[in-house]
């Protein structure tokens, strides 16, 4: 038996950093977009333990992988023989879009599925924090408020702000890597931001008003990687809606009236 199933990627509308935890990871609040562009998932059950297989040769397919440690967690907390996972890899790497985080939730997904629901949301949920910040959010297909370091996940109605917009997303061609990214903010001399913008926001999209765009993490990546407020200059030259740097970049994307402006 197999199952094959598509890993979406997301864009921050705000990413706010609001504080350093005493386990070492950072408090955000968050409204998280989910994008349909999508990674693939061929799983079956076969042999036993974990086999990965990938198109990009470019990511890890041992036991550090996103994937590898989902399916491995499943499948030891389940007690079931083993599993063959290929990985079709359509996005990009490092790219602030949560991809590998969606290929480990949906990795979670899948093999509850395909092994008929052996596991309760909560037990999933739980697998899910473990493996990363991102991971939760990818377990519902809605946007969502996400707080603590990640694992808190609000599911949103779609924002009435968004309807009938456009996308449009930029890979720069390199990734920023997620843990530089916040070392370099607290380098800044105020580099927390306060809390209660998050709930703001939403009430701000869901009466169609874009507004209140924010990603804490620019003022740490920009500086770094200048093309990066360029795409920014170029989109807000080019009369887009909103803009941003999505997670720890390097994607930037825009909001546009239509799809055909984007």
């Amino acid at each position: 038996m197999s199952l094959v199933i598509k890993s979406p990627c997301k864009v921050n509308l705000l990413l706010n950093v609001v504080g350093r935890r005493e386990d070492g990871f950072h408090e955000i609040e968050s409204i998280m977009q989910p994008v349909p562009i999508y990674d693939e998932l061929h799983i079956e059950r076969a042999g036993s333990g974990v086999e990965l297989t990938c198109t990009n040769p470019k990511l890890s397919m041992g036991v550090d992988s996103l994937v590898h440690r989902a399916a491995s967690a499943f499948l030891k907390l389940t007690k079931f023989g083993g599993v063959r996972i290929h990985l079709v890899k359509n996005l990009p790497l490092a790219a602030g879009i949560g991809a590998g985080s969606s290929n480990a939730a949906m990795t979670l997904r899948g093999l509850n599925e395909l092994n008929d629901l052996p596991l309760s949301a909560g037990s999933i949920l739980e697998l899910a924090a473990k493996l990363g910040s991102d991971v939760p959010f990818f377990l519902q297909d809605d946007p969502a408020l996400v707080t603590g370091r990640g694992e808190f996940v609000r599911s949103l109605k779609p924002f009435s702000a968004l309807i009938g917009s456009g996308m449009l997303l930029v890979h720069p061609g390199f990734g920023v890597n997620t843990a530089w990214a916040y070392q370099a903010l607290a380098k800044n001399p105020e580099p927390f931001e306060v809390e209660g913008h998050a709930e703001r926001m939403i009430n701000s999209l869901g009466e169609g008003r874009l507004e209140g765009f924010n990603n804490s993490l620019e003022a740490a990546v920009f500086p770094k990687f200048p093309v990066l407020p360029l795409i920014k200059e170029f989109f807000f030259a080019n009369g887009v809606r909103a803009s941003l740097m999505s997670g720890s970049g390097s994607t930037m994307f825009a909001i546009t009236g239509d799809r055909p402006s984007a």
